[in-house]
Order: C-alpha cells, then sequence, then structure tokens
C-alpha cells in the first residue's frame, strides 16, 4: 500500500478532478458539434426547400417580412427557424435588364443561406432572361455559336466550370446544381422554339453542362450533386425517356415543377407518375416548384398567376388551405419515394417596384407571406422537418 503525504494527496485529488472535468468537456463538446456541425454534413433525408431568388430584390424594393408572431425578421432567419433546410436560387447569365439573378446577386444569397446553415440549389437558366417550357433564350453572348453544336457546347462548359469554381474559391459552392430549367424543349435556342427536339444537339450540350459540375467537383476535391429539371410530371414521363435513350444517364436528382392547374394530373393522382419516374430511372427526386394561394385578392396592378381556376376540392383559397396542400404534396411525394419539395417564390410580396409586365407582384396572393407580410399558416409546412 502506498502512503501518500498531505501535499500528494491534495495534488492527486486534484489531478483527478482535473480529468474526470476534461473527460466531461470532451463528451459535451462531442455531443454538441454532432448536434450541430455534424449534423449539416449528413444527408439529409427529405428537402422542404423555398426559392428565395426575389428576396434581395424584394427588400431593396422595401418589403419587410414578418413571422407567425408578427416579428420582423430577416427572411432567412424566418425559413430557416420554421424549418427549412434548402434555398434554391436561379442564375441568369448576363440580365442586363435587372440588375438581380445575376453572379453578384447569387453570391450574396448564398452566403445568407450557408449562414443560416441551408443547403443551395442553384439553378442554371443559361439565359439572360426567364427560361421555362415557352422560351429557352440562348445568351447574348453565345448567339454567333448557336448554329455551332461543339463550339456551344464549349461554352457552356466553360460557363458552368468557371462559375462553380469561382464560387468554391469563396466558400459559396451549392450543394445540387440544375442544368437548365424546365428543359421540357431544347435549351439555348433563339426566338420560336424549334420542335421535334435535335436529341444530338441537345444531349451534347446538357452532357457538357454535367461534364463541367462532375469535372470542377473533381479538381476541388468536392461533391455536388446534378439535377435535371422539367415542367410537370407528365412532360417528365416522355422526356427522361429520350434524354436516357440519347445518353443523358450521368446526373443525380429528377426536379419537377407542378402545378395542378398546368397538369394532367390532380393531387389525387400525381403519384403514379412520380412513382413511375423514381423507379424506372432509380434517381432521387424532388419538386422543386409547387405553390397554392391562400387568398384569391390582389392587391397590386400586377394580375394575379394563380387565380380561381388553381383551386382543388377541399383546398380553398385560405391559409389552411394552403398549409394542406403542402401537407397533402409531401405525403404523396414522400409514399413515391421522392426526397423533396421547394416552394416557388413564397416571399415574391408587393412592393412598388415593377416586374416586366407590371408594378407589383404577379404572386402576392400565393405567397408565405399574407398581405401584411406576416407569415401566413402555410409556413408551418417546414415544421415538419424538425421532426424528420
Amino acid at each position: 500500500m502506498i502512503v501518500l503525504n498531505s501535499a500528494l494527496k491534495k495534488n492527486y485529488w486534484f489531478l483527478f478532478i482535473i480529468a474526470i472535468l476534461f473527460n466531461l468537456s470532451c463528451n459535451n463538446s462531442n455531443s454538441t458539434m454532432d448536434s450541430s456541425d455534424d449534423i449539416l454534413d449528413t444527408p439529409i433525408a427529405f428537402y422542404y426547400g423555398a426559392d428565395l431568388s426575389y428576396v434581395n430584390e424584394m427588400e431593396d424594393c422595401g418589403a419587410i417580412y414578418k413571422n407567425s408572431n408578427g416579428i420582423e425578421k430577416d427572411p432567412y432567419t424566418i425559413f430557416k427557424n420554421e424549418g427549412a433546410n434548402l434555398i434554391r436560387l436561379r442564375l441568369w447569365h448576363n440580365p442586363t435588364w435587372t440588375n438581380y439573378s445575376n453572379l453578384q446577386d447569387v453570391k450574396q444569397s448564398i452566403m445568407r443561406a450557408k449562414s443560416h446553415n441551408m443547403k443551395v440549389l442553384l439553378d442554371f437558366h443559361y439565359s439572360d432572361t426567364w427560361t421555362d417550357p415557352t422560351q429557352q433564350q440562348i445568351p447574348a453572348a453565345w448567339i454567333n455559336s448557336i448554329n455551332d453544336t461543339e463550339a456551344l457546347g464549349n461554352l457552356l462548359y466553360n460557363y458552368t466550370y468557371n462559375t462553380l469554381v469561382e464560387l468554391s474559391n469563396e466558400n459559396l459552392l451549392p450543394n445540387i446544381v440544375q442544368v437548365g430549367n424546365e428543359i421540357n424543349s431544347m435549351i439555348l435556342q433563339d426566338g420560336d422554339l424549334v420542335w421535334p427536339i435535335d436529341w444530338n444537339r441537345n444531349s451534347h450540350l446538357i452532357n457538357k453542362g454535367i461534364e463541367a459540375i462532375r469535372t470542377m467537383a473533381n479538381d476541388k476535391n468536392e461533391t455536388i450533386e446534378i439535377m435535371l429539371h422539367i415542367a410537370q410530371p407528365e412532360n417528365g414521363l416522355w422526356w427522361f425517356e429520350q434524354a436516357t435513350a440519347n445518353g443523358i444517364v450521368d446526373f443525380d436528382w429528377i426536379g419537377l415543377s407542378y402545378y395542378p392547374i398546368w397538369s394532367d394530373y390532380s393531387l389525387d393522382d400525381v403519384q403514379t407518375p412520380l412513382t413511375t419516374l423514381k423507379n424506372t430511372y432509380n434517381k432521387k427526386l424532388m419538386i422543386v416548384e409547387t405553390a397554392y394561394p391562400f387568398t384569391l385578392n390582389n392587391v397590386d396592378n400586377a394580375n394575379n398567376i394563380l387565380g380561381p381556376d388553381a383551386l382543388i376540392n377541399g383546398y380553398p383559397a385560405s391559409q389552411q388551405g394552403q398549409l394542406d396542400y403542402l401537407n397533402q404534396l409531401k405525403l404523396v411525394i414522400k409514399n413515391a419515394g421522392g426526397q423533396g419539395l421547394v416552394y416557388w417564390e413564397p416571399a415574391w410580396v408587393s412592393t412598388d417596384c415593377s416586374t416586366l409586365w407590371a408594378q407589383g407582384s404577379h404572386w402576392d396572393n400565393a405567397t408565405l407571406f399574407d398581405n401584411n407580410n406576416q407569415a401566413t399558416l402555410g409556413m408551418k409546412f417546414y415544421n415538419a422537418s424538425l421532426n424528420d
């Protein structure tokens, strides 16, 4: 038996207590890290997203945003606190008609999203303006190469690669990247759309975008997932069949817009095409655009896009109807094996600023903020992510 003198005993117990405290500190530190930083790096089971591309512009136009308690907050904070975990942002090539959705504006938005620990889905429109099923206008800077598929592919590749490198260098790299927006028709066209799709041209261009993302991610030792985005599930059925038959196979996500007003599928039967797409191509699936009106009132000179014909039986134009629609669509997506739902422009509130068509917002009755800019009940859709 070792007998310690009084001084040694005091030192022994001091060191013993320090060792215990040290171990407790390490355990607590690991616990804290597991509950914050580490979770951010783990895969997300279901994306609860918001397209906030308009927010910077709306704030510059004087918009303020209030949470459900009527307290003015940063809109990114509101979405984060409610449970949103993904922010979607559009990127135009050189939009001389606006100061927004260019690269500098997108950088600001990505910085805001990342500062709130939310992941980012970046949507390359490959245009200087809006692209959708009715228009895929080539950037003005590329027009001279429109009939030279090889040269045009190189322009697309270099632009995609260099944009992502620039974002990476500023620690603003997105987690998911869309190669085009609602690319139902052939991308990079001029004027009226050409049908049918020239798949030799279209597949070459889309694959150059995919190649640029894969190469850049490899060069930077980063992980970036790739999405191809089609408007309406019924169009996804034929588009992905033709695309894969023409060699477009190296992508991770099927992205879809789904607005019942413009779809052949109702909310009751849209699970069928979603399941078909998920099972046929073995890709992850996300609805990256949807919305529902909380009112039919129009508060400004910009006509509302979603009117009475956008309503579904059982889902009135009310805040509860909006929330019920989102919760039901989420359930449909999950039952089909999908992994995300993004609300399109939930913060495009009415201001004194103008769009290309009128003063105000064409979406003021379908945002997730009421006409006093306070969060609607629909915002509670995001709460489910906190329990997933």
